[in-house]
This record gives structure tokens, C-alpha cells and sequence, in this order.
């Protein structure tokens, strides 16, 4: 398991204002804490968590989610991984050049499954601090915020799978038997050229010439070599027309799903209380800075606790990181610049030796 360290970072808003960082290259990451109260789904009441993220270490693969745990009493903190229980698992997630989102996944009780948003969340993958916030609403809607942007939001029941759907095909239906889906036919009227057949794939080369070495006794027959015949067209077809029996493409008809039914207690993904916060990850390359985590049931608090940390440490941070990179620059046109000088001069040393 990869080491944690308690740091304000390289680059940060308030050197005293520190957040735990993952350290080591290519580890597992296991951390929990337990909340200061239990959170209960309740009607009336959003869900909202919320944390910030600077990924320094320029992430090529890594996750950066956090997770909402239930438990209670029961749950074993030594062996938090990825096979315990979650009700939520929100943040963003970097793999590669084309995976990189923000996970939302539920959990949903009466399905006992975890599930995943079906339309992709994007996430921030610079060098500096942000704030993802996530709401879920007690009437079946939520919404995730990046840096107290919305990003996304919408109904439960449209972007996760938490019901059966509402219509299904037809078990009864079928297509009839002389249903025509062939949209073009061959030409009826299209006939075959005559000699088509009689044109050969390949021919002989009409500019080979027998080598004048060829001893027929020794060498056998001489035969030029074969070469593609420029007049050869390949197989006949007949042209493709219009099916003037086509029908278009058959649907299957839906009817009403008698398994659907409306769930109203989609939101109560914390129906039973989640005790804990956690953070479960795996990293290719470390140093992922994680803060100021929060869960409750106000968005209002939660904007006003973003505005006393985040926002209060984020222009004072992108100026440090501006000098930091303005710094990095300069270092290396110098260095560049001096290489430049030095093989000048050892250029000019050896020229001088040559005279």
C-alpha cells in the first residue's frame, strides 16, 4: 500500500492549509475516516459531498474518487479495499488519453448493485486545485458541480439504470414471414457481357524475354513468367437496383413492462446511514493532493465551507504555479542557451587544432 503525506503541496494557496497526498509511484491507496455524524437518506433532504483535487505529478493514470461508506459499527478500517461496500463513488478518474471522467456510481438497495452514470462526466486534468461537488435531491434528481460549475445533472431514473425500463419488445410480436427488409435487389434485366468468363486472371508477360543462359536440356522448358491481365475485371455481378417491394426496416413494437415500477426512494442511496469516507485508488504515478472533504445534507453549507477553503486558496495558488512554471521556463532556456555555448566553444577548439 502506497504512503500518504500531509502536505500543502509544491504549489499551494496557504502553506499552512494542508491535505493528504498520495507519495509513491505504482501503489494501491487505502485511507478512511469516519464522519463526525452519520448521514441518513431522508425525505427533504439533499446528499451532498464534496472535496477538492490537485493532481501535481502531471497523471498519466490514477484515480482520484472518493467513496461514501456504510458500516457503522461494523466497519473494519484495516481491510477498507476494493471489495467493501460503498453507497457512492464520486471523482474523477485518468487513464490514458481517452479515459478521463468523473465517476458517479449509486448504489442502489433494492437491486443490491452499484450503478454507474451512463453518459460520461468529464473531469479537470491540469496541474491545479478543484472542487467536485455532487448532489443527490430528494425528489430522484442530482447534479455534479466542478469548481461550482454545473456540469451535469438530470433524473435518476434517466441516467442510471435503477428500474426496470419502462418498455420492453413485444414478446407476442414477430416479423411476418414476408416481410421484405432487402433494400436493393440484383438487376433482372442485367445480363452477364458474353466472353466474360474466357478472360484470364493473369497472362504472361509479353516483355519477358528467355535469359540467353537458358539451356533447355538442363533447365527444361522455358516459360515466361505470369503477370496480372490488365484486361481481366474479376467476377460478374449485376447491378443492384431498387427493391420495389421493400418494406423498410421492421421494428419490433413495445408494449408496457409489467416488471417496471416507479422507485421513490431512488435517492436513499444511504437508506441504512453511511458512517465513513474513504479514499480506495491505485496510481501509475503519485501526488494527488486531496482536501477540504465534506458530506451534508446543504448545499448552501457546502458553498459556504468551498468559499472559506478553495476559493479563498485558489488565486494565490495559480499565482504560485505561474511563477513556479515562469521559473521552470527560464532554467531551461538558460540551460539550453549554455549548451548551445558549449558546444560552440568545443566546436571552435577542435576547428583550431584542424588549422
Amino acid at each position: 500500500m502506497g504512503t500518504w503525506k500531509h502536505t500543502a503541496g509544491e504549489w499551494h494557496g496557504d502553506k499552512e492549509d494542508k491535505g493528504i497526498q498520495t507519495s509513491e509511484d505504482a501503489r494501491f491507496y487505502g485511507l478512511s475516516a469516519p464522519l463526525e455524524k452519520t448521514f441518513t437518506s431522508q425525505p427533504g433532504k439533499d446528499l451532498v459531498i464534496q472535496y477538492s483535487v490537485k493532481h501535481e505529478q502531471n497523471l498519466d493514470c490514477g484515480g482520484a474518487y472518493l467513496k461514501l461508506l456504510p458500516g457503522g459499527k461494523k466497519f473494519d478500517a484495516a481491510k477498507f479495499g476494493g471489495e467493501t461496500p460503498y453507497s457512492v463513488m464520486f471523482g474523477p478518474d485518468v487513464c490514458g488519453a481517452s479515459n478521463k471522467k468523473t465517476h458517479v456510481i449509486l448504489h442502489s438497495n433494492p437491486k443490491d448493485e452499484n450503478l454507474l452514470i451512463k453518459k460520461q462526466v468529464m473531469c479537470e486534468t491540469d496541474d491545479l486545485t478543484h472542487l467536485y461537488t455532487l448532489v443527490v435531491h430528494p425528489d430522484n434528481t442530482f447534479e455534479v458541480f466542478v469548481d461550482n460549475k454545473s456540469v451535469r445533472k438530470g433524473k435518476l431514473e434517466d441516467e442510471f439504470d435503477f428500474m426496470a425500463p419502462k418498455e420492453i419488445k413485444d414478446p407476442k410480436a414477430k416479423k411476418p414471414d414476408d416481410w421484405v427488409d432487402e433494400a436493393k435487389i440484383p438487376d433482372p434485366k442485367d445480363k452477364k457481357p458474353d466472353g466474360w468468363d474466357d478472360i484470364p486472371k493473369e497472362i504472361a508477360d509479353p516483355d519477358a524475354k528467355k535469359p540467353e543462359d537458358w539451356d533447355d536440356e538442363d533447365d527444361g522448358e522455358w516459360e515466361p513468367p505470369m503477370i496480372a491481365n490488365p484486361e481481366y475485371k474479376g467476377e460478374w455481378k449485376p447491378k443492384m437496383i431498387d427493391n420495389p417491394d421493400y418494406k423498410g426496416a421492421w421494428k419490433h413494437p413495445m408494449v408496457p413492462n409489467p416488471d417496471y415500477k416507479y422507485d421513490e426512494e431512488m435517492y436513499k442511496v444511504c437508506k441504512d446511514g453511511c458512517t465513513h469516507v474513504g479514499f480506495e485508488l491505485w496510481q501509475v504515478k503519485s501526488g494527488t493532493l486531496f482536501d477540504d472533504i465534506m458530506v451534508t445534507d446543504s448545499l448552501d453549507e457546502a458553498k459556504k465551507f468551498a468559499e472559506e477553503t478553495f476559493f479563498k486558496k485558489k488565486e494565490e495558488e495559480k499565482k504560485m504555479y505561474d511563477k513556479m512554471q515562469e521559473e521552470k521556463r527560464a532554467k531551461e532556456e538558460e540551460e539550453m542557451v549554455s549548451a548551445e555555448y558549449v558546444g560552440a566553444a568545443a566546436m571552435f577548439r577542435m576547428n583550431r587544432r584542424r588549422l
